[in-house]
């Protein structure tokens, strides 16, 4: 798994808060899909903890994550609509067509679809289609930020446990 950068360029410091919040959004993002480079479909797939929680699944995870906050609350479009399951839990659930090759590709599609919907937008403009009510995006921006550097933390520990 790609570490995150500990060091950081001038240019990057100077950045508005919008590149800012982009840029780490978008290295966890990185970081998450990158943790199933290298892996056979097995230990993708493998459980390590009681939960549905796998390499695999997190990554299917975070693209269900991608489509709550960037699509559902955008767009105000039901989860249904967009094809997504209806509770977290369910987004972990592996079925026998998803590969490492589908998960990782499903996922970098979300993730651009994400940056997509929220271009046009500021930090301070509110999205209506969160199920607790009008939220600023820079609030979705901390959720996003805070709830993928747990799955990365996450990742990190599983594969460490898969590949040592």
């Amino acid at each position: 798994m790609s570490a995150l950068p500990h060091t950081f360029t001038e240019d990057v410091i100077n950045q508005d808060a919008r590149t800012q919040f982009d840029t780490f959004l978008d290295e966890h993002r990185r970081a998450l899909n990158e943790c199933l480079d290298g892996l056979t479909e097995e230990q993708a797939r493998r459980r390590l903890v009681a939960s549905r929680t796998t390499l695999l699944g997190l990554v299917k995870h975070a693209t269900f994550v991608e489509k709550v906050w960037f699509d559902e609350a955008i767009t105000c479009r039901s989860r249904a609509e967009i094809g997504i399951p209806a509770t977290p839990d369910e987004s972990f659930i592996l079925e026998d067509h998803d590969t490492i090759a589908s998960i990782q590709r499903a996922h970098a599609e979300a993730c651009s679809e994400s940056r997509q919907a929220a271009s046009s937008l500021g930090l301070d403009d509110f999205v209506l289609g969160n199920r607790r009510g009008p939220l600023p995006l820079r609030w979705i921006y901390l959720h996003m930020l805070r709830e993928l550097a747990q799955h990365c933390g996450h990742a990190d520990i599983l594969r460490e446990q898969i590949t040592r």
